[in-house]
């Protein structure tokens, strides 16, 4: 589990946005193997997801057929984010409809996919921030999710060593309207934290913001 401390996650909302963070260091113990990673999934205009975890369950690439629904237990073929992302695009492609599945719904199948390979023979070994913003109900969401299948709605979160080192400082800092800019100071106050503090060098971060518009990158 040390590995996936060193694995950055933070999710921040606010007033009508949703800010996700990724470490951009892929590393196999104390060792770094990519300096410039990105451990994010876009699942749709207005959802995405940052996992963090074992390399083999989190983003190993794979084919998939296309029209098939694909199954999560398929383990050599398809691995977690991958399986996540083309079901969420395909019941899109299904159903054939203007309005896109909400953060909620998403946060809903992704824990019930961990709730069934938590009671398999191989359990998935992941911990998964989705950040989205609700059309339907005009406001941003984000969820947390760890490797036991829990999953709560949180106003801000985190995973690896930013729960340690982060969540005193969103504690202090946050509320509920914020606005953008206030989220990137927040957020920036955040990442000086890690880097003073943490034993690794996570190599900073990929910053993704969710608004009514869309999904865009900041530079950080």
């Amino acid at each position: 589990m040390y590995g996936d401390l060193l694995e950055v996650l933070i999710g921040i909302t606010g007033r009508d946005f949703t800010i996700v963070a990724s470490s951009k260091a892929a590393t196999r113990g104390a060792t770094i193997l990519k300096a410039e990673h990105d451990r994010t999934k876009i699942l749709n205009d207005h959802c995405l997801m940052a996992y963090a975890g074992e390399a083999g369950d989190t983003a190993q690439k794979a084919p998939l057929r296309q029209g098939m629904l694909i199954r999560s237990f398929g383990r050599a073929k398809v691995q977690f984010a991958e399986f996540i992302q083309a079901n969420v695009q395909l019941y899109g492609m299904r159903s054939n409809c203007t309005q896109a599945l909400s953060p909620a719904s998403v946060s809903s199948f992704v824990r019930a996919e961990l709730a069934k390979s938590l009671r398999s023979r191989k359990p998935y070994q992941v911990s998964l921030l989705i950040g989205g913003y609700d059309t339907v109900n005009d406001q941003p969401e984000l969820y947390w999710l760890d490797y036991l299948a829990a999953k709560a709605k949180l106003p801000y979160a985190a995973h690896g060593y930013a729960q340690y080192y982060c969540l005193s400082i969103l504690d202090k800092h946050h509320h509920p309207n914020i606005d953008l800019e206030q989220g990137r100071k927040i957020l920036r106050m955040c990442i000086e934290e890690l880097v003073r503090r943490m034993p690794a060098d996570f190599k900073g971060v990929n910053v993704k913001v969710i608004t009514k518009a869309g999904i865009q990158g900041l530079e950080y």
